[in-house]
């Protein structure tokens, strides 16, 4: 049986700079890492975009579907013993335990992304690929109430965020906020 991977997991507003960091991260660490996000799924065109604006399907009856698989997709990567960087919004108030409990058999570093909200919003319009608003949303409510192993700037030196990622990530401890998050899960 493989040994489990280890997820690096980057928690940041849409247009925070999370892709930039998982590859400066993965292009500098010291283990083979997967670098793993919704976008990677979007641009391969896993998902059949242009029927859901259509109208061909409905989003939103299987946006659930889609998530719940995504996130199991990730057991299933740590569990054959990939390592992963994950980058993840965490839209739903019930993602965080969802994945705490999920991740219960890895070694999870969980890092804040952070960036200030006028870079996210001329990032968002540059992009072009997001809703205009939803990098504003992100920003007011998902970092609320939620603790992380570490916090990053994503606004400044990319080079030193990444740095500190990695660092982090080899003398971190055990356990990590995701696993004390999972042991204080109510049975």
């Amino acid at each position: 049986m493989p040994r489990p991977g280890c997820i690096i997991f980057l928690h940041g507003a849409s247009s925070s700079g999370k892709s930039t960091l998982a590859r400066g991260v993965q292009a500098e660490i010291g283990q083979p890492f997967w670098h793993i996000s919704i976008d990677h799924l979007r641009d391969a065109g896993v998902l059949p975009r242009e029927r859901y604006k259509r109208g061909d399907f409905d989003w939103k009856a299987d946006r659930q579907a889609f998530f719940d698989g995504f996130h199991n997709s990730l057991v299933a990567y740590a569990a054959a013993g990939n390592n992963l960087i994950l980058e993840h919004i965490l839209e739903a108030d019930s993602w965080l335990q969802e994945l705490a409990d999920l991740f219960v058999p890895f070694d999870v570093y969980f890092v804040g992304v952070h960036c200030s909200l006028e870079v996210l919003e001329q990032r968002e319009a540059a992009r072009g690929d997001r809703p205009i608003g939803s990098a504003a949303q992100d920003f007011h409510t998902i970092h609320k109430g939620v603790v992380y192993d570490l916090e990053v700037r994503s606004d400044g030196d990319a080079d030193l965020a990444i740095g500190q990622i990695i660092t982090g990530w080899s003398n971190r401890k055990t356990p990590s906020i995701f696993a004390e998050k999972a042991n204080r899960a109510p049975s």
